[in-house]
């Protein structure tokens, strides 16, 4: 078996599915990381609010529950840098402390991501990458955008208080950070926030954050998208220097409408890979507006067609457009022989079960040489580089311990399944505290499922039902087994048995994770079969 395993490892470079082949892809993005999907609780089939994130690039995927605590007056609370890449809760290497704040009476529990998501009081962050002017980048901003998250999560229990404590965190002690979206939810409302530095000689920020209407669905994939400022709109914040700093760095003319995403982000025509993910979820939300790629803009956020549920929301995030003039495997063909009804075989041309909608850079240079034009890249919502990635629906009609799920995955999101943990869970499965990023971790969770994904992506043609079945398989266990979980944590609650009802989520979160990990155990064993008796 050894020899095979040897064979198959060099196919998967040939491939471009090896850590460099990805690094190389990501590159070709220049910064075209993460994507968040929104959804207004009038949009969505149950009266949820959703946001999302998929962390696409190298980061850190070890993840714990951070307790709530009470603190002393005059503490402090530490602000660090470089948190980002670590390999767990104790990995020190590379971490700086930027500054402290003063502490408050009382912070809440959150679950401590590369990115905080979600606290104890179902307030829930998504977050995108759109990078803006490097004029306005100041890196002696006390706070980069995780830190900005992990804070409001700590100390707020909605939105809107979370939006006015980061830009007065910004204001008060800098921003160091480039460009960022954050996608801001509670049990009511959704927002997106997009903050950037005040400039190199100025310790601030420049910050607008729009509210998506409780009836449409929104959708940011690394670009601005914020436009005129509504200042007397109570669904609309901003800070109060937008203007000035747009036109210190040239930014703006001073002349007509000011258009935040205009000022300060980046342009569709600069070749990045930004409108393919806009549009597609958009259109296939609201066909009806007929959206194209060719606009001078697409619509900050969309009614849909029809109301929309997690299950479309986790469907969108497995998209890699197939089937659309945007397939990247469209073109990737081979001939067999099939067989008609009288008998007769002829030659056949199919897409070659080799071909992967998350091709790598070599075979996809590779390709295109052999044949230009073959593959042409474009950056799919679903990509082989993700660590880790999370959609999370807020629930107002539910007491706030079982009111959030956080439905989280690791590695491709058009292949790994989704485990559902809870605002009132306390601790995570068995390896999501530790990271597999920097080496191979047999205890890291994300090498409990990237192995099996990586052997299915070499034919894909081939493996893809096998393992979307155990996908949907464990989406469909989900969504029946939740409800009566949810109905015996809401007993415990109403009893007072708060503890009994978190150990309860905390088991089911436990026990659910350990039934995927072994299932894609099974497929990593069965794809290795497959493959060394000649698959």
């Amino acid at each position: 078996m050894k020899i095979y395993k040897s064979l198959l490892l060099s196919a998967m470079l040939l491939l471009g599915l090896g850590v460099k082949a990805q690094d190389e892809n990501q590159e070709m993005l220049d910064g075209a990381c993460c994507t968040s999907i929104m959804v207004g609780k009038k949009a969505s089939t149950d009266g949820s609010v959703i946001t999302s994130h998929t962390c696409d690039g190298r980061y850190r995927t070890w993840m714990r529950w951070e307790p709530a605590a009470d603190h002393e007056k005059g503490e402090m609370h530490k602000v660090y840098k470089g948190t980002m890449h670590t390999e767990d809760p104790f990995d020190n290497r590379g971490v700086e402390l930027a500054g402290e704040i003063p502490q408050v009476a009382h912070t809440y529990a959150y679950l401590n991501t590369a990115y905080p998501c979600l606290n104890e009081k179902q307030l829930a962050i998504g977050e995108t990458t759109f990078s803006g002017p490097d004029t306005l980048v100041n890196p002696k901003g006390m706070f980069l955008i995780e830190e900005l998250e992990r804070v409001a999560l700590m100390r707020c229990d909605n939105a809107r208080d979370a939006i006015k404590l980061i830009g007065q965190l910004v204001k008060d002690y800098g921003y160091g950070d480039g460009g960022e979206c954050i996608t801001i939810a509670d049990k009511n409302e959704v927002w997106q926030m997009e903050v950037l530095g005040e400039g190199p000689d100025k310790i601030g920020g420049v910050w607008a954050a729009k509210r998506v209407p409780d009836d449409e669905v929104a959708v940011s994939a690394n670009i601005a998208r914020i436009g005129k400022l509504e200042r007397k709109s109570k669904d609309f914040m901003c800070s109060d220097n937008c203007e000035a700093v747009a036109k210190k760095y040239g930014l703006w003319d001073g002349k007509g409408d000011f258009v935040f995403f205009k000022a300060f982000g980046s342009d569709y025509s600069n070749g990045k890979n930004y409108r393919e993910r806009e549009y597609f979820i958009l259109n296939q939300l609201a066909p009806s507006l007929n959206l194209n790629m060719d606009m001078d803009e697409l619509p900050f956020s969309v009614k849909p067609a029809e109301k929309v549920d997690v299950r479309t929301v986790m469907d969108l995030f497995k998209t890699t457009y197939e089937g659309t003039d945007m397939d990247m495997t469209q073109n990737i063909k081979m001939v067999t022989k099939k067989r008609l009804e009288d008998g007769t075989v002829v030659n056949d041309t199919i897409i070659s079960p080799v071909a992967n909608p998350w091709i790598g850079s070599a075979m996809m240079n590779t390709l295109n040489y052999l044949a230009p034009g073959t593959v042409d890249f474009k950056r799919t919502v679903s990509v082989a580089w993700s660590s880790y990635h999370h959609i999370i629906q807020c629930r107002s009609w539910m007491p706030d311990e079982i009111g959030a799920i956080c439905w989280m995955a690791c590695d491709n999101p058009g292949q790994s399944p989704r485990i559902p943990l809870f605002s009132g869970s306390t601790v995570v499965p068995d390896g999501f505290d530790k990271c597999g990023q920097l080496r191979y971790r047999d205890e890291a969770w994300i090498w409990h499922y990237r192995k099996a994904n990586k052997l299915a992506t070499v034919q894909w043609g081939r493996t893809r039902q096998t393992l979307l079945n155990n996908v949907v398989r464990f989406e469909d266990k989900a969504f029946d087994e939740i409800p009566n979980v949810e109905k015996k944590a809401l007993a415990l609650i109403q009893d007072g048995k708060t503890k009994e009802a978190t150990l309860l989520l905390n088991q089911y979160s436990s026990d659910f994770a350990g039934a995927t990990r072994q299932a894609w155990k099974e497929m990593e064993d069965k794809f290795w079969y497959w493959f060394s008796m000649g698959f």
